[in-house]
């Protein structure tokens, strides 16, 4: 599990550079850039959801397609065809939406000079999302095939490219004019181009992965293929919309205290975000192993594969919290200008509440990850939505405002709603997973052989 998850873990990490690159250099022009480019970037996310889900879906069904073995090849190719093929009507809808991001957030009370900054960050980050998507789903594709490196030399390889580009763009350098926001955008969106661009031409060039012929015959449909990925996908887009949510609309709400709360939010969530991505890649491998052993009919080896995703999860975001809670100022300091006092007191203050929910988080996110790899989706969007919406909102803005708690008040009800989802869902792994489930997982020598997962993971079929 470990010698999956740390190469896939290190190629999120390198893809939320990109974003930690552009907030600080943004960070550096004052509060308006960076809290622009927060809440472009927030609905940007938002609008990912839906591809995040698909591709994601995709990644299961390519582990469990892998470990029935026989011929894997061409099964594997038919679900990325049906896969690249969803993407393209999507695009035009959520491009549509994110190129009037400025009507969007004047419409939710945010002031017109941040709206009308943040919409110039997405028009030119927009261009970038095709072939991000792209990116995801060659990515998923190795995955499957336990071959995560070439994902992670392209995303190291894109990050030089953004830190140059920043640099040029942003802050004018090579003797350019600063663009500000929309030099960040740019940047943002060249680096995404490069990924897919570079890890296509890793594929078609290498001898063993060029065989699947990844492109083959791309014009035929697989109609009951493509429904199986909505079926699987679109919870996962929805818990991640849920998810990608909460964090959203607790930035618009970070709206309603000014530029500068909105700043702070923004440098505990870069943070955040950063350690949740060795969690998320970890889920990533457990979607893959668990997959590949619900594939195989090995029931014993998806239980071991899940819990020993779950605990190394666990381990690794145990430290992050340690680190969060021990130097919150220091960190708070590598976005923020000293003449920001105000605004660093209160991002120090929010970072030792993300350091109390690290744990929460990446439990639920490798949790996740392993239920996925049953195909179990469903539930865990219901799980999301009770947590962060049913519970831990209202908690946030009961303490925010009621409660006079302000901005921490907003976080302590993240924070709630982290910890709620993390025990639901690994509560519904351990039942899913457990050898006393009336729905457990087939198992070569249990008299269970004649039998195979059906799309949602719980029920089965014959063969």
């Amino acid at each position: 599990m470990l010698a999956l998850a740390w190469p896939l873990a290190l190629t999120n990490l390198s893809q939320i550079a990109l974003v930690l690159t552009d907030t600080l250099f943004l960070g550096r022009l004052g509060e308006l850039p960076l809290a622009a480019a927060t809440l472009g970037g927030n609905l940007y996310f938002i609008a990912m959801a839906l591809p995040f889900g698909l591709a994601f879906a995709t990644a299961a069904m390519l582990a469990q397609e892998r470990g029935r073995v026989r011929h894997h090849m061409r099964e594997m190719r038919r679900t990325m065809r049906q896969g690249a093929w969803l993407i393209l009507p999507l695009f035009a809808v959520l491009g549509l939406g994110l190129w009037h991001t400025g009507a969007i957030l004047r419409a939710t009370g945010q002031d017109p000079a941040l709206a009308e900054a943040a919409q110039t960050y997405n028009r030119a980050l927009l261009w970038g999302m095709l072939p991000f998507y792209g990116f995801l789903l060659l990515r998923g594709f190795l995955a499957a095939l336990e071959r995560p490196w070439p994902a992670l030399c392209v995303s190291m390889g894109a990050i030089g490219l953004n830190v140059v580009l920043d640099y040029a763009l942003v802050a004018g350098g090579f003797g350019l004019p600063p663009l500000g926001v929309l030099g960040a955008g740019i940047a943002s969106a060249v680096a995404n181009a490069s990924m897919f661009a570079a890890l296509a031409l890793w594929v078609s060039l290498d001898r063993r992965l060029s065989r699947f012929r990844l492109a083959g015959r791309f014009w035929r449909a697989d109609w009951r293929r493509m429904r199986e990925i909505i079926v699987i996908g679109t919870p996962i887009a929805g818990s991640m919309l849920l998810e990608i949510g909460i964090f959203s609309a607790t930035a618009l709400v970070m709206g309603w205290f000014g530029p500068g709360a909105v700043a702070a939010h923004a440098v505990a969530l870069q943070v955040a975000g950063a350690s949740f991505m060795v969690p998320m890649g970890i889920g990533q491998a457990a979607t893959a192993r668990v997959g590949l052993a619900a594939g195989a009919l090995d029931a014993a080896g998806a239980r071991r594969a899940g819990w020993a995703a779950i605990s190394l999860g666990a381990g690794f975001m145990l430290l992050a919290a340690a680190l969060l809670l021990s130097v919150p100022h220091a960190i708070a300091g590598l976005f923020l200008a000293p003449e920001l006092a105000e605004t660093r007191g209160l991002a120090t203050t929010l970072l030792m509440v993300a350091g109390l929910f690290q744990l929460a988080d990446g439990v639920q996110a490798v949790a996740a990850g392993a239920l996925r790899g049953l195909k179990d989706t469903r539930v865990p969007m219901l799980i999301a939505a009770l947590g962060y919406w049913g519970l831990g909102l209202p908690i946030g803005l009961g303490l925010g405002f009621p409660g006079g708690f302000g901005p921490l008040g907003v976080w302590i009800g993240l924070a709630s709603g982290l910890g709620i989802v993390a025990v639901l869902m690994t509560l519904r792994w351990a039942r899913l997973a457990g050898p006393g489930h009336p729905a457990r997982l087939p198992h070569p020598g249990d008299g269970q052989n004649n039998r195979i997962l059906s799309t949602s993971g719980l029920e089965f079929m014959e063969k």
